[in-house]
């Protein structure tokens, strides 16, 4: 009977381990290098590139880039950018999928999924570029 009982235990707390949000740690070592798509409801969302140190690169993925920095407040990884100095804070899980990322909003709960792994980077040739 025991041996049921424990796991039945086991399997109630795992939902709740998987729902730990990521340390500031455990994200800068994960992330650092890398260049993440997001998306959320089936649509590529935008996409970050980490850099060493805590910056880092945002675009919507329309040619414009916002460069700023992440620093950890509470559980929740945040983020500021040169145009936007208001902070954004998110509470990061790594899943067996990749990353889902919640913001902390008072309006509402938005989620985003990590979709892919950009090997090549992002491209930010500016709003201003042409003829």
């Amino acid at each position: 009977m025991k041996p049921v009982l424990i796991a039945i235990l086991l399997s109630a707390a795992a939902p709740a381990l998987a729902d730990t949000p990521m340390t500031a740690e455990e994200f800068e070592r994960l992330v650092t290098g890398r260049t993440l798509a997001y998306g959320a409801g089936g649509e590529v969302y935008g996409a970050e590139s980490y850099h060493a140190d805590r910056r880092v690169t945002w675009t919507f993925l329309d040619g414009q880039c916002e460069h700023g920095r992440w620093y950890p407040e509470g559980n929740a990884i945040c983020f500021v950018y040169e145009f936007e100095p208001d902070p954004h804070c998110w509470l990061f899980f790594d899943e067996p999928g990749g990353l889902r990322a919640e913001f902390l909003d008072e309006g509402g709960l938005t989620t985003l999924y990590q979709v892919e792994d950009m090997d090549e980077g992002l491209i930010c040739p500016g709003p201003d570029v042409g003829v």
